[in-house]
């Protein structure tokens, strides 16, 4: 009898420990770019991910678009369980300075995949207190999207490699009787980032860490280059774009490029499903962001990344789930589905879908930091959230002729001053 109870109680502590160590850890994930089509990519991703990691289950939350970024911040302020957290760019500094992400600096020094993390990878990972709080997943850059054909039916046989070439083709093939124009114009809705590409162009010596700001300090809509190049920008409003594209967006924009009224069009990677959807690519490429006078273009970069909460209970688990998710094949395939670029150089450099085609511009502007400088804007400033209104304001004003580029350039400097 006490030899059965010796073995029952065996049995017992065995069968415990079975269940303790089967134990599955459930890490409860959200996302803040929340869309239909995206959200089914995450969950395949999950589902791949939870078949190669029995022991792990993630628990993806999806709200709205509209309220994820609030959603996520009332999440975070409030400790509720959450163990992987979507970080957009102009929401880390907040999150770290509220103390609400943990370090990731001994993660990644430990992380084979991360020797092919891209210079705009890495610097985005660091971009407060340059300590990587995040591993980015993806970024929205600026690539100049050209209808060849159109080009070819106006006997244009080169595409230009400068600024000043851009503007000079786009008003020689520009006739407006024929409903012709030569750019797709934004006047509105963050029409800055295309003003700024422009006019930045033409100095050497802008500050990556705030795009506003030349390296000795100085806030450069007044200096004699940026205002030459802020000329040529009213110059390409005034001869190569439709009147009413002071009022042009997004879908004004694109509408005029694949309908072939202007075949020249800045716009961001996730574009490109777009355009050929409406389009199809035999009627169009994306090259590399023409250079100003300096010999150089200054990006800006929107990036989303994932972090950990530091007060998550299951930073180990976490960590694997983001890993995995940055491991340069799932990477890949997230971008691909939902169309911006990814952070690996190896998947610039040996898939061909990024490698060959509209893409390639993109690995190319990348790859050549000599050229292409990744400059940020200061997304920390309280003076950010109300800069779109303020700048559009003005600079509409000055392309209609109502104020000075003198008076406006003024104004800007203005509002930046410390």
């Amino acid at each position: 009898m006490k030899k059965a109870r010796f073995f029952l109680l065996i049995l017992l502590v065995f069968l415990v420990g079975i269940t303790a160590f089967s134990k599955v850890v459930t890490l409860n994930f959200i996302e803040v770019l929340t869309s239909p089509g995206r959200t089914k990519v995450l969950k395949d991703i999950i589902a791949d991910f939870e078949a190669t990691h029995p022991g792990i289950k993630v628990n993806l939350i999806s709200p709205p678009y509209e309220q994820a970024d609030q959603k996520a911040t009332l999440m975070l302020n409030t400790r509720q369980p959450l163990d992987i957290v979507e970080v957009r760019d102009y929401t880390i500094k907040q999150y770290v300075n509220n103390g609400r992400l943990e370090n990731l600096e001994p993660y990644i020094a430990n992380w084979a995949d991360a020797k092919t993390l891209s210079v705009v990878a890495n610097k985005a990972a660091r971009t407060v207190n340059d300590t990587a709080y995040i591993v980015p997943q993806f970024f929205f850059i600026k690539g100049l999207f050209v209808r060849t054909d159109i080009l070819k039916k106006l006997g244009v046989n080169y595409i230009p490699k400068t600024m000043s070439e851009l503007v000079e083709l786009c008003i020689a093939i520009t006739d407006p009787s024929k409903n012709q124009y030569g750019f797709g114009f934004r006047g509105k809705s963050w029409e800055f980032k295309f003003s700024d590409l422009i006019a930045t162009s033409f100095l050497s010596d802008i500050n990556p860490s705030n795009i506003y700001k030349t390296k000795d300090g100085k806030i450069y809509f007044s200096d004699p280059r940026a205002v030459e190049g802020l000329r040529m920008y009213k110059r390409l409003f005034d001869e190569a774009t439709p009147k009413d594209a002071i009022n042009w967006g997004f879908n004004e924009q694109v509408n005029a490029f694949v309908s072939g009224i202007t075949p020249f069009l800045i716009q961001d990677p996730d574009t490109v499903a777009l355009v050929d959807n409406m389009l199809g690519r035999e009627h169009y490429t994306v090259v590399p962001v023409p250079v100003g006078p300096s010999g150089k273009a200054y990006l800006d970069y929107g990036f989303t990344g994932l972090g950990i909460p530091s007060y998550s209970k299951h930073k180990k688990e976490a960590w694997e789930f983001i890993k995995y998710i940055s491991s340069p094949e799932v990477n890949a395939k997230l971008c691909k589905e939902y169309g911006p670029l990814p952070i690996h150089t190896s998947t610039f450099e040996d898939d061909p879908y990024f490698s060959t085609g509209v893409y390639s511009a993109w690995g190319y502007m990348i790859n050549h930091p000599e050229k292409y400088i990744f400059a940020s804007y200061p997304l920390n400033s309280p003076k950010w959230p109300g800069w779109a209104e303020v700048h559009q304001q003005y600079m509409q004003a000055f392309l209609l002729g109502k104020i000075s580029l003198e008076e406006t350039v003024e104004k800007w400097t203005e509002y930046w001053a410390e």
